[in-house]
This record gives structure tokens, sequence and C-alpha cells, in this order.
């Protein structure tokens, strides 16, 4: 049986949980006839894009989708392009801060998706999930991941597809804020990504 690989992040920034790996780990075992892999990962521009390139090596399957919390976003929000570029705005995890640097170099300024972002984003709408295609993985290590990842498939002509979605706060994280922020509950997300998953499959 082919494999979907899914990833999900550790908590950062001094939460206590992350809604990425709540989603990953809730997963079906199984999506589109294929066995569903989950992972969790450290917000780490080190070990984060390690980890991931590990698991695919070990896992082999032949789609990849990477999670991760994006606070402050409404929708949940499959990513268009991973860039070349680290400028985080807080420490990770192992308290590395880079600014201003390339994640590879020598390696190409971007790398597209190689999965069908936008009819994944429809294809959450009709489930009634809130979605949208972004077109900015942002500069952490969500980005770090995604770059990495499509850099290593690349580059060994691999014919793995991958991607990345970022999910909205949980409203159990979204109550303890002093502002007003979006937020979705899990279980809308998790719908979400297992109809991303089910048309990624579709197409492949």
């Amino acid at each position: 049986m082919e494999k979907i690989l899914v990833t999900g992040f550790e908590p950062f920034g001094g939460e206590q949980t992350n809604p990425s790996w709540e989603v990953a780990n809730a997963l079906p075992t199984v999506i589109a006839g294929r066995a569903v892999v989950c992972e969790r990962i450290p917000v780490s521009f080190r070990r984060g894009p390690a980890a991931v390139l590990n698991a695919i090596r070990r896992e082999n399957p032949s789609v990849v989708l990477c999670l991760g919390q994006a606070g402050g976003r409404a929708k949940v929000t499959p990513e268009f392009v991973g860039i070349n570029y680290a400028d985080a705005r807080i420490s990770d995890n192992d308290g590395a801060q880079p600014q201003g640097m390339r994640l590879s170099a020598g390696a190409p300024d971007a790398y597209f998706s190689t999965l069908p972002v936008r009819a994944m984003a429809q294809a959450m709408i009709d489930a009634g999930v809130p979605a949208a295609v972004s077109y900015s993985a942002g500069t952490y290590v969500c980005n770090a991941v995604l770059f990495s990842a499509l850099h290593a498939l690349a580059t060994s002509h691999s014919a793995v597809r991958a991607g990345f979605v970022h999910v909205p706060y949980s409203p159990e994280q979204a109550c303890q804020l002093s502002k007003v922020t979006p937020s979705l509950p899990i279980a809308l997300v998790l719908r979400g990504i297992v109809s991303g998953l089910e048309c990624a499959c579709a197409w492949g």
C-alpha cells in the first residue's frame, strides 16, 4: 500500500499545544487507499527539515504534506511556494534565530509546491472548511521545512510530491490571547486536511 506522510510541529513560542500536530495525530490511518504515517517534528531550523527528510527516506511515501501553525490566519492555507530565505522573528526551540540569510547556498531562490494547492483549497471549501491558497509560507521554520523538502526531492529527481499547509490557532489557544484572534476547531481543520489529501491523491 502506498503511503502518505503527514508531519506536524511541536509547540513553540511559549504555546502549550500546536494545532498542526493535533490535526496530524488525529488523521485516519488510511486516506484515499493509502496508509497515513504521521511524524511530530521539532521547531528547529536545523533539526526540523532533517526530521522531515529522514521520515521521507524511512517511509518512502508517494505524498508528503507538512502542517504548521499560522497564528492570526482565519483559514486553512495550502502554500504555493517555499523560498530560500530565513528571517526569524523569534528564536526556534533550539535558541537559533537566523535573520536575513539563505537556507541553502547555491540552491534556487524558490520551489513551487508539487501538490495541487488550488484544487486542494477548493476541496476544503467544498467540504465546508474556510480555506485559501497562500503565496507566502513566511520566513520561519515552516518555510524552511517546505523549501528543504522540495529542494531535496527536486535534486534527487524523486517522484514524491510534497507541499505544506498552514492551519490557524485552535479556539483553546485563541482564548488565551489578549486580542481577538481568528481560530478554527481542530475537528473542522481535520476535515479540511482529509479533503485536501483526498484531492492530492486523486491528482496522481
